[in-house]
């Protein structure tokens, strides 16, 4: 445990201000180099991400959109929110082309995402149906805990040109957007974990199932 007593302000967000840290993250990619991912601790992760609203343009938007994306793969991840490059904007982009072995992909619905872009994007559940499964975070790195989502969700969202879109998700696709989304509101996976499921990376293998049976017997959650 260490002591630290300095203390700092969060800066306050202007449309300006995005603009600047946007066009800071896009040339710092555009000069070779990988934005780094914040992790807990930022308060951007914690607080609400404004809409889009054009604060960028086009040009602009579309860069930043690409930075996202070689960021998330180069993680590698499955998903990146723009707070986890510490702007607060309700932008995220979602890809999941990993092979995974056919045992696991059919517990865990886990179906090919092709690469979205999703800007302003909102969900709710449909039906009553919860899955649980392990997940982690670009910005918690480290660990892994269970979070129990809805199965089936349905989304609303604007494209990069401004296009209003309606789709619904299940499985491991729903929980791919559902944890963006979330951290678009300031809120981590580890706020949803069941805690007593929280594992260290390295942990891991042991619970390393389709399902998570055997962690909920051996952990005790």
């Amino acid at each position: 445990m260490t002591l630290h007593d300095e203390s700092t302000t969060p800066p306050a967000w202007s449309p300006e201000s995005i603009r600047a840290e946007v066009e800071r993250i896009v040339q710092l990619h555009e000069s070779g180099e990988i934005p780094p991912i914040v992790q807990l601790g930022h308060p951007v992760l914690r607080m609400p991400a404004a809409d889009f609203a054009d604060q960028l343009d086009p040009a602009l938007l579309r860069a930043f959109l690409q930075t996202m994306r070689e960021v998330m793969i180069d993680a590698p991840g499955v998903g990146l929110a723009a707070p986890q490059l510490g702007v607060p904007l309700r932008i995220a982009v979602l890809q999941d082309l990993y092979e995974s072995v056919p045992e696991v992909a059919a517990v865990r619905e886990r179906e090919p995402l092709d690469y979205l872009e999703i800007i302003n994007p909102r969900y709710q559940p449909i039906g009553n149906r919860i899955a649980g499964f392990y997940e982690g975070c670009l910005s918690f790195n480290g660990y892994q805990g269970v979070v129990e989502r809805p199965a089936d969700i349905a989304t609303t969202f604007r494209d990069v040109d401004g296009s209003a879109v309606k789709r619904n998700f299940s499985g491991w696709q729903a929980r791919i957007f559902q944890h963006e989304t979330d951290h678009l509101d300031g809120t981590v996976y580890i706020d949803k974990a069941l805690t007593r499921s929280l594992c260290a990376n390295h942990e891991y293998p042991r619970w390393a199932n389709p399902g998570i049976t055997e962690a909920r017997a051996g952990l005790g959650f």
